[in-house]
């Protein structure tokens, strides 16, 4: 018997929690956290505990498949190659490419420089679903789109505000932070349609409706100006828009925003006293904040509120976004978006476009591409051929009817993976692709810290790991600049066209890793952004006025309620991973929607009862789950791809970002009387 410790970063969420994987006779027995790890110090939540359990799954993809007369049937790898080499040569730039946040920082660099390289800036990740918003709003208001402070940090705050973050559910080792800071008198202002497992820890909760964070956050900024609690010097001498941020916010009283919200003027007003007064206060937020077709303009909300109060660039404080998937934020730092090469130079900047292609050798467009949900809407016109690695945009998109139609239009789909996923039934073509404990890279977390993951295993068959599969593609169509012998190799590219990742190599790394940006071999890397100037071309933070929008769809006689989704703290994602670990689906492995007692009595359900759950768009059924959520309102999980919360949630997209409202629909609920079963 053999026995192995191999250090790695746990897959799921973007804590990027350091783990050791026990490796016994070449197969994972068991996970342990690696106890002076700087996110996590020796703890782990329930599914980083088992996170390695999917791992060795009987049906992991194991040779490439390809369809023939509606069958998949196993094939080989050149002969695979030969196929999707001729239908690339097809399309020309009628084709799209989909990263993923669930892969390393090395496959995500080499699927967009291929995608370009190839003539089309047609790429994209599930980012776009999630954190869109934050790289426009933080972007635009301190020039960075990316975490300020570091998670350790949220220890020395003095007041957290946490809004549309469960972050006890969704980030447990981050709530274990603010708990410590609890500890130490820190207070806790919690805004959510749900009381979570989080507001229960709150001193003041604001239950809010859906889609409202802007009112309350202007609300809250209301009470700031009116009573001159707001920092004078850091706003004159830091930054600027301030007369035109200030006026429109006079409007927004706490009894005018009471009426939008919900929320008493009272919870308002101390809400606005504690966060302004506390000596450092910090803002947590996540995807209750940025799913929404205004998403951009409640990411510059809470920055107005930073800014007002001068809670930006010490320790304590900040903007805080909390990614949802492990490796968000690397695969944005790629360039895996339609509008900026690696590093967040943008496409249509002569410049940045001169120096990728000095550095790729070769002629690139200067024109902004489709997002994944324009890519998903042009399936069949624009685009005819669509290539997806490691995202299941069937059960995580909007709208999964129009989704599943327009996939029926392509030409040619390519789905690159380690299951054969819901996304993947569609593919013509599917290839087998490692997971995270069977490959070298790194993985950049929620807090901008680059870290690298180890091979632990071998994988299953002739799965290989991504940024190999896509190198082989683009060799065999001729492409120079792909001949990389290992992720080793990647990176090191990545460094070469990324200022904020140019001192960072995989020797420094270590155990710890390093914090972007992190210019020059001999530079620590930065905990906190922003110190003593923002990265705006002015280096002064950026005010901008915010109006309150409703969202697309609103309640009516026919759709009565507001349904919000979300996650659990069981699973992660679409459930292509957690579902397959007999400990997490052993907690919970079916659909429900959580309800108001009051609404639930009103239709005769209760408890455990079976509903059918309908909007304009299609329709689920769920298990009744009885909560403390605000009347009028129902959250259903996303994780059940038997009932995908995603079949109702509909296309309005935020004009900046282009994000869909994934937070806010209206629906309907059945009483079906009559126990029944869904398949």
């Amino acid at each position: 018997m053999t026995l192995n410790f191999v250090h790695t970063i746990c897959p799921y969420c973007g804590t990027g929690c350091g783990i050791d994987l026990i490796v016994k006779d070449g197969k994972i027995a068991g996970v342990e956290p690696v106890k002076f790890h700087p996110v996590n110090e020796g703890k782990l939540c329930i599914k980083g505990r088992y996170c390695f359990e999917f791992v060795h799954s009987e049906d992991r993809l194991k040779k490439p498949l390809i369809k023939k007369n509606g069958e998949f049937h196993e094939t080989s790898w050149n002969a695979v190659l030969s196929v999707i080499v001729k239908r690339i040569k097809e399309y020309g730039d009628e084709i799209g490419f989909l990263a993923s946040a669930k892969c390393t920082n090395e496959e995500n660099y080499v699927l967009q420089k291929f995608a370009r390289v190839s003539g089309t800036n047609n790429v994209d990740h599930c980012a776009r679903l999630c954190h869109a918003p934050t790289v426009v709003g933080l972007g635009e208001a301190f020039g960075s789109g990316a975490m300020t402070n570091s998670i350790e940090d949220l220890e020395e705050s003095k007041c957290i505000l946490i809004i549309g973050s469960n972050t006890f559910e969704q980030h447990p080792l981050i709530a274990r932070r603010i708990l410590k800071a609890k500890e130490k008198d820190a207070k806790i202002i919690v805004i959510d349609p749900r009381k979570t497992h989080t507001a229960k820890f709150a001193d003041v909760f604001l239950q809010i409706y859906p889609g409202t964070n802007v009112a309350v956050l202007n609300g809250i900024m209301n009470v700031i100006l009116r009573e001159k609690l707001y920092d004078e010097e850091f706003v004159e001498k830091r930054t600027r828009g301030f007369e035109e941020f200030a006026g429109p916010i006079e409007k927004y009283t706490p009894e005018f925003v009471s009426k939008i919200c919900g929320v008493e003027p009272e919870l308002i007003e101390k809400a606005a006293r504690i966060y302004a007064e506390s000596e450092k206060s910090a803002i947590v937020y996540c995807m209750g904040v940025t799913q929404f077709s205004h998403g951009s303009d409640s990411v510059k909300a809470c920055c107005n509120l930073a800014l007002l109060t001068g809670n930006v660039g010490r320790p304590g404080t900040g903007v805080n976004p909390l990614r949802g998937q492990n490796n968000v934020q690397g695969a944005c730092d790629m360039g895996a978006l339609p509008n900026v090469f690696p590093g967040y130079q943008k496409v249509t900047d002569e410049k940045a476009r001169k120096k990728f292609e000095e550095a790729w050798s070769c002629e690139l467009s200067g024109e902004a591409g489709l997002t994944v949900t324009e890519m998903i809407d042009e399936a069949g016109k624009s685009i005819k051929f669509l290539y997806i690695m490691g995202e299941n945009p069937v059960i995580s998109d909007p709208d999964v009817s129009h989704v599943e139609k327009c996939l029926r239009k392509l030409d040619f789909l390519v789905v690159q993976d380690i299951f054969l996923s819901d996304t993947a039934k569609f593919a013509d073509v599917v290839l087998p692709a490692c997971c995270w404990a069977e490959k070298d890279g790194t993985f950049t977390n929620t807090e901008r810290r680059v870290q690298l993951i180890r091979k632990a295993v071998e994988p299953p068959g002739e799965a290989l790991p991504d940024w190999k599969i896509v190198s082989m593609i683009a060799k065999e169509l001729g492409l120079s600049g792909f001949d990389y012998s290992c992720a080793e190799d990647v990176f090191n590219e990545i460094r070469t066209v990324m200022p904020q990742y140019a001192g960072i190599t995989y020797r420094r790394l270590g155990l710890r890793g390093i914090q972007w940006p992190c210019p020059a071999e001999d530079h620590p890397g930065t905990q906190i952004l922003h110190t003593e100037k923002f990265a705006t071309p002015d280096g002064l933070g950026r005010f901008t006025a915010v109006e309150f929008r409703e969202s697309a769809e609103k309640p009516d006689d026919e759709y009565p309620f507001i349904l919000t989704t979300g996650r659990i703290v069981f699973h992660y994602h679409t459930g292509t991973m957690t579902r397959r670990s007999e400990h997490l689906a052993g907690e919970v492995n079916e659909c429900f929607v959580e309800m108001n007692p009051e609404d639930a009595r009103r239709l005769g359900v209760g408890q455990g009862d079976c509903v059918k759950v309908k909007s304009r768009r299609g329709e689920i059924f769920a298990r009744v789950r009885l909560g403390d959520i605000k009347r009028g309102v129902v959250f259903i999980p996303f994780h059940f791809a038997e009932s995908p919360a995603n079949r109702l949630t509909l296309c309005a997209l935020d004009e900046r970002s282009k994000i869909p409202e994934l937070k806010v629909c209206t629906v309907k609920i059945e009483n079906l009387k009559v126990e029944q079963k869904w398949q």
